[in-house]
């Protein structure tokens, strides 16, 4: 099994502090904002040696990007990432509900 190494991209940096204070700022649910933080990072690891295995989207612009999706473990947030050599990295991080399609 090729084990990759996990970097996020500046976006995604941005794009997870969002989603955490919003949930910590507007919310005012501190605990879920650690959870989901959390949850990335666990996700992450996973991500690093399940990388080539999930399935190309079928979105196409998606495809057109290169990019493939992960859901987080526990929560309802995924990430997009792209496969570079022994690299993944990590592009965006969104909510289910979100409409991503016009943010990229």
């Amino acid at each position: 099994m090729k084990k990759y190494r996990v970097s996020f991209s500046a976006k995604a940096q941005d794009d997870l502090r969002r989603c955490v204070d919003y949930l910590k700022n507007e919310k005012h649910n501190p605990y879920a904002a650690r959870n989901v933080f959390n949850d990335c990072n666990d996700s992450k690891k996973k991500l690093s040696y399940l990388a080539d295995s999930l399935p190309v989207p079928d979105d196409p612009e998606l495809k057109k990007r290169g990019l493939k999706r992960m859901n987080f473990m526990k929560h309802d947030y995924f990430m997009l990432f792209a496969i570079d050599g022994d690299t993944v990295v990590i592009t965006n991080i969104f909510h289910a509900g979100e409409d991503y399609e016009n943010k990229l």
